[in-house]
């Protein structure tokens, strides 16, 4: 798809017709309470499925139950080391300037707090980090690997929250368009990827262009797993840079949802980090990767001394990224600390447990909107479509 603001606008009007069938056929039945039961004991690929399960959550599942067929697994093995290479800077931008991206366009904001993510914002982390660590093993797509069943129920929770807002009467659809449209979802495909590889950037982490690459063709697979339109979404890191920009451009902007999200996001991690001394450093890293203006949307605390030690950062990550790239000894070490600290995060946010993914039978009440060496990547600058006229929110 050319990327425009018309072709944009027209993918608000769209949801992930499969799915939605799915779900509008489990509510219509009553059989979502016992679909939820017996999908709790479906989570690794393979498995046989469990009895009962009506006729119409076979068919999905098999339906969904492979990844395309045009995958480039040569290119997914490259992006599968990139993460193990790079698994700790990468949680750290998903955490601080990816969920801080959802958080600042105000109508995904209330998405979130309207599956219960203001509650249990620990639930949402875990989750997202969960799924993330499923999708780069290396069993991901194998029998026995956990990615292809998160991915079928994720999609499912989407539509489950899209048959909720409508039900309910509680989406604006003439003026936000279809709940989690196709728009919504790429825009969230462009915070897990380039946004990523953006913040990467930002603390210095030598990223190759190889690297870069296979990193977006992974969450291109995951997006068709997800329920994307591969026409539409954003093929390369120039599309991708364009989407994106576009994309926030668009939409971002201060909510109270958005502000609760943030400060309940820093106040997890300072529960996660023992004592109080180094609290300050988790708002002082997400002002510095969002940048002040969406800080301040967000209502980022300022810390004046953490606040101008974070920009150093780089010149830190620059000595390991020396050490990893002159010794393959420091490398293996560096790596499998990272592994180490990136587990140790998650049983943190976790509780040490597996997070399921659910189809809630009922939305809040008080919802109401209503390392291959090479040359760095650089990314690409800002869409020159931010210059042009924009269609319609």
């Amino acid at each position: 798809m050319s990327v425009t603001p018309e072709a944009m606008a027209a993918l608000r009007l769209r949801g992930d017709e499969l799915a939605d069938a799915t779900v509008e056929a489990l509510f219509a039945s009553g059989q979502l309470g016992r679909f939820n039961t017996l999908m709790r004991w479906f989570d690794r690929s393979g498995d046989p499925l469990p009895e009962g399960l009506p006729q119409v959550v076979h068919e999905y599942l098999a339906a969904t139950s492979t990844p395309p067929d045009w995958v480039d697994w040569d290119r997914m093995e490259t992006a599968r080391m990139f993460f193990i290479d790079n698994n700790v800077h990468i949680s750290t931008a998903l955490s601080f300037a990816s969920m801080p991206a959802c958080y600042m366009v105000p109508h995904v904001a209330k998405l979130l707090a309207a599956t219960h993510a203001l509650e249990y914002p620990s639930n949402r982390m875990a989750a997202t980090g969960q799924f993330t660590v499923y999708l780069m093993r290396p069993d991901a797509f194998e029998a026995g690997g956990a990615f292809v069943p998160a991915a079928q129920k994720v999609r499912l929770l989407h539509a489950s929250i899209r048959h909720h807002l409508r039900r309910e009467g509680a989406w604006d659809e003439a003026t936000w368009g279809v709940p989690i449209c196709q728009e919504d979802m790429i825009g969230g495909q462009m915070m897990f990827s380039i946004q990523v590889l953006d913040a990467l950037h930002r603390l210095g982490v030598h990223v190759t262009e190889a690297g870069a690459d296979a990193y977006l063709y992974a969450w291109r697979v995951v997006g068709a797993m997800l329920g994307i339109d591969l026409e539409a979404a954003p093929a390369d890191l120039e599309e991708a840079r364009d989407f994106s920009d576009l994309y926030m451009a668009r939409f971002m902007g201060p909510s109270e949802e958005g502000v609760q999200l943030t400060r309940q996001l820093i106040e997890l991690y300072e529960d996660v980090v023992p004592g109080t001394l180094l609290d300050p450093i988790v708002p002082a890293l997400i002002r510095y990767l969002v940048g002040d203006t969406a800080a301040d949307w967000l209502q980022v605390p300022r810390f004046a001394v953490f606040d101008h030690l974070i920009p150093a950062a780089p010149l830190l990550l620059g000595v390991t990224e020396h050490l990893k790239e002159r010794s393959p000894l420091a490398a293996m070490l560096i790596d499998r600390l990272g592994a180490i600290t990136t587990r140790l995060e998650l049983s943190s946010l976790t509780r040490g447990r597996i997070m399921h993914y659910a189809i809630p039978d009922h939305l809040k009440e008080e919802y109401g909107v209503r390392r291959p060496k090479g040359e760095r990547w650089t990314p690409p600058p800002v869409s020159p479509l931010l210059t042009e006229p924009q269609v319609g929110a």
